[in-house]
């Protein structure tokens, strides 16, 4: 009996020892950050229906969607009308894309108000419209950090998400490097992988260039035969997923994934989003 008592708490002790291993493994298993849908992705379905749009991404398993920049006309009523239907469904708004001007001190309180209704922590800059050299990007950095202090008393923050053009050198820089050497760690960098892979970057290096700062991903995917480009559901493309992944959970910080694909058939959107999502799962499993 003795024995039996002192293995049984050897065993114990050995399962309370290696407990702290299991946890931290698990953390960095992916499976604790939430998939989600960029609403672009279903921008005709949501013109059309927004609520039963919504719906049937709640439905397919997404746990999160970002609303792009027309949210940004709604009243507050509609935004609370949103909340309402998002709560119900159970799925968050953790940002929204919004243009360049949504950003300026004109803009930010309504911008602020409306994400706050509906629970987004980022306003993320979409787009920063034409910009000329080195300067023109350091301006763009310079708004994004006056914004970033504006948020800050709100618990909130800014970000940047990039096209293609912010990975072509200006002057001998990519526009990508010169926005994170001039913003605030404050300023989340929202890396769109599907543009990263086009333009012959290496996602992966960015991420670990960048640690902590990639808050989020949009898991676009692209392919170069002739044809494909954005076409290609996600998983189906030229992107390292796996390799992606590990480097924005180990490194990047991320909170949450958002799917978006851009191109098909608008009739198809929202069985191309449930399509990307099985997936996703799948890659992920």
């Amino acid at each position: 009996m003795a024995l039996d008592t002192t293995v049984s708490r050897r065993s114990f002790l050995a399962l309370a020892g290696a407990l702290p291993l299991v946890l931290k493994t698990s953390t960095l298993s992916g499976a604790n950050v939430p998939v989600g849908l960029e609403l672009y992705s279903v921008r005709d379905e949501l013109a059309k229906d927004l609520t039963g749009t919504v719906r049937a991404v709640a439905k397919m398993g997404y746990q999160v969607v970002e609303f792009y920049s027309p949210y940004f006309s709604w009243t507050s009523e509609r935004a609370k009308e949103v909340r309402k239907l998002l709560d119900e469904v159970g799925v968050r708004c953790r940002s929204t894309h919004n243009d360049s001007s949504t950003l300026t001190a004109e803009n930010l309180p309504k911008a602020i108000e409306l994400n706050q209704i509906l629970g987004s922590q980022y306003i993320i800059m979409a787009s920063s419209g034409r910009v000329t050299g080195v300067d023109g990007w350091k301006a763009v950095g310079d708004r994004l950090n006056a914004a970033a202090e504006k948020l800050k008393p709100q618990r909130m923050f800014t970000g940047y998400h990039n096209h293609q053009a912010e990975w072509m050198p200006v002057e001998g820089q990519r526009p990508k490097d010169i926005l994170a050497s001039t913003t605030s760690h404050d300023v989340a960098l929202q890396l769109d992988v599907g543009t990263c892979i086009e333009a012959g970057s290496d996602p992966v290096a960015w991420i670990n260039a960048n640690p902590g700062r990639i808050k989020s991903l949009h898991c676009k995917d692209w392919a170069p035969a002739p044809g494909a480009g954005y076409g290609v559901l996600f998983g189906e493309g030229s992107s390292p997923w796996r390799k992606i992944f590990d480097a924005a959970e180990s490194r990047g910080g991320v909170e949450y994934y958002l799917i978006e694909q851009e191109q098909g058939p608008a009739t198809e959107q929202l069985q191309r989003a449930e399509r990307c999502l099985a997936n996703y799962k799948k890659l992920r499993g």
